[in-house]
């Protein structure tokens, strides 16, 4: 337990955004090292990421919305590859 939150608080620095800050999903940038918060919401600025990174194809689906709040501390890089790994089995 201790490792993922040394590893949560690597992560926080490196992206300047601190344990106690709460990312705007609407506004502020996302990057694939961008670490989803307890906060996580499903917006347009998150759509466009996904888009962005996956392609025209991407669609949220309720199973993939739950995972993103259900995984807080990981990054977005781990929640496109869970996606594309969610698509590759259909």
């Amino acid at each position: 337990m201790q490792v993922i939150i040394i590893m949560m608080k690597a992560m926080l620095i490196r992206t300047g955004i601190s344990m106690t800050d709460r990312r705007d999903w609407h506004c502020d940038p996302i990057t694939s090292e961008t670490v989803i918060d307890s906060g996580y919401r499903d917006t347009q600025n998150v759509r466009r990421f996904f888009t962005s990174e996956i392609g025209g194809h991407f669609r949220f689906d309720r199973p993939f919305m739950a995972w993103m709040k259900a995984h807080a501390g990981s990054t977005m890089r781990d929640a496109v590859a869970e996606w594309l790994r969610r698509e590759g089995g259909r």
